[in-house]
């Protein structure tokens, strides 16, 4: 199943490239993320032991405070007549004075008992100060410890919960035991004392720490662009001058300043690009001399050669005349000088290719026609080989915007190619020559069936006069230049010209033209591995012969 490529917005595809390509963007980016948790660690631990430090002052207080109110209560207790009061005139008279001490002095008090009796808090005897909903006030785990008669004073943490409140207030509630003389039995005193305060200590630390924190992220923030932008900037000189270089601007220099080691580096970068035209200068005067030396020599040839020429076109027509030695000679003579002449319309035309000055005569060309022109044209090479030479019929016209000379030059070479390497017997057709077309490229495909290439050949085999078996002879005549010139030819026309092969399986040789002049090329309509190529170890297979009539 093919996976769908999503395409992101176009804002967010630009800002991944600006991130990709900003090494300040990242450097600050993750120092400020860096920042950001390191000052957020240290805030969550200040905040920790800040509100821990309040809580446990604030409990040993509460703890102290409720221990003297619990003894006092006793000191009055113990000064009550039993038989004066009954309970609960006992009971409201000890905890009507803790209520009203409460209510000035800021904390909850709920009085209730007898603690060894098993009902509710809210429906046991009990008194509270006013609004207060004492179930849910104090915790069941406190009311639990304070269930058992003579149990220590006990304290943990709750809210503060009035009857018709939505919210209520964070609190430590503590709780004690003193024995009632009216009916001898022991009652809980709880009294709840408000975190108000050090809520709101706890608030403004926490507000200060994050405004510091934002302050300090921010700082380093600024402060990592500055520092990263004083060592990016002669960097992004430095890349910007180097694209200048490449483009051909010679000479584009670094201003240097200072002495530190971005401008020992710029020091070193001028002196690298100083010694790059130098050489690059020299080169190009080599290469200008050596260009002007072949043309000027491809020139001054052809007029001995032609006097060559006429001699041995004399003596070639008088053969029959000669001796058998001297008859050979004169073939000889007459089939060298074709190479030679060859060869020095390679040359020349070489040399326009080394000095840019080979231009395209662009028409509509049918790729279709021109194969069929070069095949008849290679038929008597092909026969004389004992090779076949078949060409599949696409059916539809393969057109492309390109050089007709040109073009027929890359596949007469391809062609030419392939029957000097083709095997010889035993197979039928020897080579194959395949076209296709889509909208954007129309391509030609050469196939044999001989030696093929061995690993890393398919690159070489493009070099002048580069052959991959040097005691091979050429049939074809060829200069060893075929293929640079077809390769040259092909760049020409913002083509491709590929080649693959196998050691036993044969070659495939691939032109892909635009079908418009200038179209940047994506994709081939031919495969460069053809369809029937073996696997690595698996034998090769004869393919089946087209039977396109009278292309065989």
């Amino acid at each position: 199943m093919e996976r769908r490529r999503v395409r992101l917005p176009h804002g967010v595809r630009r800002w991944l490239t600006f991130w990709r390509r900003s090494t300040q963007a990242r450097v600050v980016v993750s120092t400020v993320l860096l920042s950001a948790v390191v000052a957020g660690a240290v805030g969550w631990y200040l905040l920790r032991e800040t509100r821990d430090g309040l809580l446990d002052s604030r409990v040993q207080t509460v703890v102290a405070e409720a221990a003297s109110e619990t003894r006092e209560a006793d000191e009055d207790l113990a000064a009550v007549e039993v038989r004066d009061r009954d309970v609960a005139d006992q009971l409201r008279d000890l905890a009507d004075p803790i209520i009203e001490r409460g209510e000035t002095r800021d904390f909850a008090v709920v009085v209730a008992g007898p603690v060894d009796d098993e009902r509710p808090l809210d429906q046991s005897l009990a008194s509270y100060t006013s609004g207060l909903d004492p179930g849910a006030s104090v915790p069941a785990s406190l009311r639990t410890r304070m269930a058992d008669v003579g149990a220590p004073p006990g304290w943990t943490y709750t809210t503060i919960e009035r009857r018709g409140a939505d919210d209520g207030r964070p609190a430590v509630v503590v709780g004690s035991q003193v024995r009632l003389p009216a009916d001898g039995r022991t009652y809980a005193i709880y009294l709840l004392y408000p975190l108000d305060d050090e809520q709101r200590t706890l608030d403004l630390v926490t507000s200060s720490l994050l405004t510091a924190a934002i302050l300090l992220v921010l700082l380093v923030a600024g402060v990592t662009w500055l520092v990263t932008r004083q060592v990016v900037t002669p960097v992004r000189l430095a890349r910007q001058v180097a694209e200048r270089l490449a483009a051909g601007h010679l000479q584009e220099r670094l201003v240097v300043r200072g002495e530190d080691d971005l401008a020992r580096l710029a020091t070193s970068f001028n002196q690298m690009a100083t010694n790059l035209q130098r050489q690059i200068r020299q080169l190009e005067e080599l290469s200008r001399v050596q260009r002007r030396f072949v043309s000027d020599v491809s020139h001054e040839l052809r007029t001995p050669l032609t006097t060559v020429r006429m001699a041995g076109d004399v003596l070639h027509d008088a053969r029959d005349r000669f001796d058998p030695g001297t008859a050979r000679a004169a073939e000889l003579l007459q089939t060298e000088l074709d190479r030679f002449e060859t060869l020095l319309a390679d040359l020349l035309e070489i040399s326009r290719f080394d000095a840019g000055a080979a231009v395209l005569d662009l028409e509509d060309v049918n790729l279709g026609d021109v194969v069929r022109r070069v095949v008849d044209s290679t038929r008597p090479l092909a026969d004389q080989r004992g090779v076949s030479v078949a060409i599949e019929d696409p059916g539809v016209a393969v057109l492309a915007e390109a050089d007709t000379r040109r073009v027929e030059r890359i596949v007469r070479n391809l062609v030419t190619n392939a029957i000097d390497h083709a095997a010889v017997g035993g197979r039928d057709p020897g080579i194959v020559v395949r076209l296709a077309a889509d909208a954007d490229a129309s391509a030609v495909a050469v196939r044999d069936y001989g030696v093929g290439l061995e690993p890393g050949e398919s690159a070489m085999v493009f070099n002048r006069f580069w052959r991959s078996d040097p005691a091979r002879a050429r049939t074809s005549g060829g200069t060893g230049l075929g293929l640079s010139i077809a390769l040259e030819d092909t760049h020409l026309h913002g083509g491709w010209l590929q080649a693959w092969g196998r050691p036993g399986a044969g070659a495939q040789f691939r032109l892909t033209l635009p079908r418009r002049a200038g179209f940047a090329l994506r994709r081939s309509p031919l495969p460069l591995q053809p369809e029937d190529a073996p696997e690595p170890g698996e034998p090769v297979r004869a393919p089946a012969a087209p039977t396109t009539p009278g292309r065989r």
